[in-house]
């Protein structure tokens, strides 16, 4: 059964019912870093299910990240699966929650390394302004502005999927780090560090931002602080965002941008993040850390150890 995904309301919250999913997440890594089109190949290089990923693979084609085009083998037409341009547009979003773990999380042995083809160095994605050029930006060089749709509760929909465990996922060099899929791992979690960075520190102004329940909220609030991306509960109650949990604003700040841009009716905007020193809202760029042009999709690639990841 294909699951559902909502084409009113909230952009946000939308992106996070489309995203906010492990599996999907490393679907789409994988068709994006080793340009993975085939079932065959997600099963053999994740070591999931084919139920599971064919469920995936649906939800990715209803929310027009994937299409199904076909393929000859030896006289047999079958069906790979090609990314989209709204789903292309997420390489940025990807390379920032790499950038992120490279800076914030202890590193893994044979970790990919990213090369920017333009000046060929190794090279740290660094946010920046793309109005005015400045970089880098920091969540503390912005501000947010909140329209009349910044909302997260439109995203409590029936759960279309069961959290994966933690156990369930690949741990290879490739894959994401335990501490990524605590926050993007599911849409929950993403929604709760959004609101954070909106300024949401008490335990019933998540609740009442987001509408869960109080037990999810417990639960991820409890991981947060585990991983170090919130600080564990003030005298008052207030969870503020580590430095840690700070790092991941580019991660938030593509996101935001992109969702607004595929999901909002007529261009309206639910969340402007304003570049203080420019005033101009901020059209978030990644940048080489290098040479400080642009990293995009066709201009970047990973060196992958040999025989880690095949295939």
């Amino acid at each position: 059964m294909t699951a559902t995904i909502p084409t009113n309301g909230s952009a946000i919250g939308i992106a996070l019912l489309a995203l906010g999913d492990r599996w999907t997440l490393l679907i789409l890594q994988r068709a994006f870093v080793l340009r993975t089109r085939r079932f065959g190949d997600w099963v053999a290089q994740l070591g999931l299910s084919e139920s599971t990923l064919a469920a995936r693979l649906r939800d990715l084609v209803a929310a027009e990240l994937m299409e199904r085009v076909p393929y000859d083998d030896n006289g047999r037409t079958r069906e790979e699966y090609k990314l989209t341009p709204r789903a292309l547009e997420l390489s940025s979003l990807l390379l920032a929650i790499w950038g992120w773990e490279q800076v914030s999380v202890p590193g893994v042995e044979g970790a990919p390394v990213l090369i920017h083809d333009v000046c060929g160095h190794a090279t740290l994605p660094v946010l920046g302004c793309g109005v005015c050029g400045v970089s880098p930006i920091t969540a503390r060089e912005t501000s947010a502005e909140r329209g009349a749709e910044a909302e997260f509760t439109k995203i409590a929909v029936p759960r279309l999927h069961r959290r994966a465990a933690e156990s369930g996922t690949p741990a290879d060099a490739l894959s994401y780090y335990p501490e990524t899929m605590e926050i993007l791992g599911d849409r929950w979690s993403t929604a709760i560090l959004a609101a954070a960075f909106l300024g949401i520190r008490r335990f019933n102004a998540f609740k009442a931002e987001l509408g869960i329940a109080p037990s999810i909220l417990s639960d991820r609030l409890r991981r947060f602080v585990a991983a170090g991306v919130l600080s564990a509960p003030s005298s008052e109650g207030e969870y503020r965002l580590t430095t840690k949990g700070m790092n991941f604003f580019p991660v938030f700040a593509i996101l935001v941008d992109w969702a607004q841009r595929w999901y909002s009716p007529e261009s309206a905007h639910e969340l402007t993040i304003r570049h203080t020193s420019c005033g101009s809202p901020l059209g978030p760029v990644l940048l080489c850390s290098e040479c400080g042009t642009e990293l995009v999709r066709t201009s970047v690639h990973f060196d992958l150890p040999a025989g880690h990841f095949g295939g």
